[in-house]
């Protein structure tokens, strides 16, 4: 195992494995809940699909198995369900545009960063460290199935958008999906920038290209993109306003949780960073 786990390329097809069975058995799940209305019958698939991730990030002690489902499940989800609900309007093909734009830049980043199956995320070995007794409640609510929850919300209004089926977009729909391509762009300059900082001046803080605007442009395009589906579904449907809470939830999980964990690390082990923040904004 512990060979199998040091192997890149084994790593990866493992995960794949896992994730084409968690997609079947998603798929699995919502065809048979036929007594629900669709929403809960895809919460319900994104849930067991979940836990199925869970299971093996537990099977080979590595949380960080979960990491690529926040950017691998939107997409199969929404193509999935514009196919169930036969609704391929230009609303619904300009939000899958967007989706696959930003899931493939998202994933293509974790490919890139992944290593293989013996290293985690350090965010979950801090948490395992802090909270040994508490980990297993941690790993599986606050890990894997918190970040399930937030970005299922997110996609509410895709859902949403998708049921309506509705055959022309508006000006302001073709405007949120600019906003979700060009976060997704934000995150892959900030990225490669951060990526090539790193290599050139390693230990020293990233003030470089748009990081010396924001002390987080990659979050920032995150944030952004589930605010452009949002307004895609505003843009033919205003009376669907309340659908904001998954992006609203989504913003806060940054600022409050993601971003402040983030620069506590960035502040123990960067001396400059005190006074990189002093001087950055953190989003705009």
């Amino acid at each position: 195992m512990a060979t199998i786990k040091q192997s890149r390329s084994l790593s990866f097809i493992i995960i794949t494995i896992i994730y084409l069975c968690a997609a079947v058995l998603g798929t699995y799940i919502f065809t048979i809940l036929t007594d629900y209305s669709p929403l809960p019958r895809l919460f319900l698939a994104d849930f067991w699909a979940t836990v199925f991730v869970w299971f093996f990030g537990v099977l080979f002690k590595n949380s960080s198995v979960y990491d690529p489902y926040w950017s691998v499940a939107p997409p199969i989800m929404l193509t999935g369900y514009a196919w169930y609900c036969g609704s391929f309007g230009l609303p619904a093909i300009l939000l899958l545009i967007a989706i696959w734009v930003w899931a493939i830049r998202l994933t293509g980043n974790w490919a890139y960063t992944f290593k293989n199956l013996t290293i985690q995320d350090w965010r979950y070995d801090k948490y395992k460290n802090d909270s040994p007794k508490q980990w297993h409640i941690v790993n599986f609510f606050g890990i894997n199935l918190m970040p399930t929850v937030i970005v299922f919300l997110a996609m509410i209004p895709g859902f949403l958008l998708i049921e309506k089926n509705i055959a022309q977009a508006t000006i302001w729909t073709y405007a949120g999906c600019l906003l979700c391509i060009l976060s997704a762009l934000l995150q892959l300059v900030s990225d490669t920038q951060a990526h090539r900082f790193r290599k050139e001046h390693p230990g020293e803080v990233c003030n470089a290209g748009l990081w010396k605007y924001s002390r987080h442009p990659n979050y920032l395009g995150e944030i952004c993109m589930w605010w452009g589906v949002y307004f895609m579904l505003l843009s033919v449907a205003p009376g669907e306003w309340c659908s904001l809470i998954g992006a609203a939830v989504n913003t806060l999980l940054f600022v409050f949780i993601s971003i402040p964990l983030m620069e506590q690390r960035q502040l123990a082990n960067k001396p400059g960073y005190k006074e990189y923040k002093e001087k950055t904004r953190m989003l705009f």
